[in-house]
């Protein structure tokens, strides 16, 4: 009996291998938007943080002073993570919609879903990430010496990190699965692939 015939071709991955790698590359271009998270979260931090006014009305009631810490319940502070969440998934969203996934859905439409959702997460990552540096500023207190210093000055590093690990599990299957669909492979034969160019 004769070998069969190759035809050349490289036999696809399976679903599950190509779903690892790209997790793989998910959580590498997280750690390019976590660099930006972190310089900008700290930039704005000091920037901002007191220097708007406090927080009132609905959003005083989750950003609490029991919740953020004393001295922490105004804009400037809150908007230091809000805005640095922003920009560094914006950069995650295009740096994965081209590498990651390979997508060629609508940009318009996907990116105003992604916006949608985008929102509501960063909003509640905002509060989370303000409830995290309070727990270590305690931390840090209690602690005290060189290291409780060292501790007090990375709460906004420590809880920007918290707030990656809960964007990763969110969003990688939202931008997999819905967002960010890869592109179809182009079945036909030659000739139809040709027929198609010219009408």
């Amino acid at each position: 009996m004769g070998k069969p015939e190759k035809n050349g071709a490289a036999e696809p991955k399976s679903e599950g291998a190509k779903t690892f790698w790209q997790l793989v590359k998910f959580i590498l271009v997280s750690l390019i938007a976590f660099a930006v998270q972190i310089v900008t979260v700290n930039l704005f931090k000091i920037v901002l943080s007191g220097k708007i006014g406090e927080i009132t009305g609905f959003f005083a009631v989750i950003f609490s002073e029991r919740a953020m810490g004393r001295g922490n319940t105004n804009w400037g502070y809150v908007l230091a993570f809000f805005l640095s969440n922003l920009i560094a998934n914006i950069v995650g969203y295009f740096i994965n919609r081209k590498k990651t996934f390979n997508s060629d859905t609508n940009l318009k439409s996907s990116l105003s879903v992604y916006f949608a959702v985008l929102l509501t997460l960063i909003v509640f990552n905002s509060w989370f990430q303000g409830v995290v540096a309070n727990w270590v500023d305690i931390a840090a207190a209690s602690l005290g010496g060189g290291f409780g210093s060292m501790l007090g000055k990375s709460d906004a590093t420590i809880a920007a990190m918290a707030a990656g690990i809960i964007q990763t599990i969110v969003l990688f299957p939202l931008e997999k699965f819905v967002l960010l669909k890869e592109k179809k492979e182009n079945n036909h034969a030659p000739g139809e692939r040709e027929k198609e160019e010219l009408t």
